[in-house]
């Protein structure tokens, strides 16, 4: 720490956060990991963010500034949005299909996802159920027809088959894992990073947070054996995903399908629910696209 530490900053990356708490840690190793508060009552602040601390003491820091950001996933609804992480080259959506995964959910995180300028890739896990997987069969199919990676794998059963199969992809990456409740996300994030848990416990008891313990956002980095120079950020479950943040256009562009058949409907105002000469609905009633995609895109104008 230089001398004249009353005045200078150093550069960190937000690890956790947990509300208005964050646990950083020094981009070059010169100091212990430590908990983090902002100025004032500001917020826009979340896991993956290159910031610049102010150290106080042994074991605390103030963010005082945030360095520009590559990427930034988000979501909202019509009073508030909430930040999710900064600064990562690709998101894992973990499905399952015991219990079923919501396909309305996975096309709100998949337009979320590519809005953001990130990469995504479904990661299929519980692959080893074949009832199960036989149900969603369909569906993945219809994914990779658009392009989406869809990596199978079953974290729980073959975790060495796990890392093998995601290794390679997740490689000199920084990966988001994202997913709703029951998908076995915190099973394969403990088979990628043997100690998460104990890592977490030190997160947790350093924010006070408590039985909060999968609550917040964190980061991890993967040994080297699973994937080098790699990260991952996991992220509570969610049960919903709101998209007000993100404009008609930007909802539609998101959507792969779409693309070509932009600025073929009648209307120039086409919301491309049933609007008479839309391109779009007229392409999912031949079979051209996914209509169940289509549909569920539609509803999401009625949030």
């Amino acid at each position: 720490m230089p001398s004249s530490a009353a005045a200078a900053t150093e550069s960190a990356l937000v690890a956790a956060s947990f509300g208005r708490q964050f646990y950083v840690r020094s981009r070059t190793g010169a100091w212990p990991e430590r908990v983090a508060v902002t100025r004032g009552k500001r917020t826009d602040v979340c896991v993956g963010d290159e910031v610049e601390v102010r150290l106080i003491g042994a074991d605390q820091a103030v963010i005082e500034s945030i360095h520009a950001r590559r990427t930034l996933l988000q979501r909202s609804d019509r009073w508030r949005r909430k930040l999710i992480a900064a600064n990562v080259d690709q998101a894992g959506i973990v499905i399952a299909g015991d219990p079923p995964y919501s396909e309305a959910l996975l096309v709100r995180m998949l337009i979320a996802v590519e809005a953001a300028g990130i990469e995504p890739a479904l990661i299929v896990n519980k692959c080893d159920l074949a009832d199960a997987m036989r149900m969603i069969e369909p569906r993945l199919a219809a994914h990779r027809s658009l392009g989406y990676r869809v990596i199978e794998i079953s974290a729980g059963t073959q975790p060495a088959a796990a890392r093998a199969a995601l290794g390679g992809w997740l490689a000199g990456r920084t990966t988001l894992l994202i997913g709703q409740s029951g998908m076995g996300k915190s099973t394969l994030v403990n088979v990628l990073v043997p100690d998460a848990d104990l890592r977490t416990q030190a997160i947790s008891a350093a924010l006070a947070s408590g039985r909060h313990t999968t609550t917040f956002s964190r980061m991890f980095e993967l040994p080297a054996a699973t994937a080098a120079d790699a990260r991952i950020i996991d992220t509570p479950g969610f049960q919903g995903f709101g998209l007000a943040h993100l404009s008609a256009s930007q909802r539609m562009h998101a959507m792969r399908e779409f693309v070509a058949l932009l600025g073929r409907c009648r209307f120039n105002d086409c919301r491309h629910h049933d609007e008479p000469g839309c391109a779009i609905r007229e392409a999912a009633e031949r079979g051209d696209i996914d209509a169940l995609r289509r549909r569920l895109y539609a509803q999401i104008d009625d949030d």
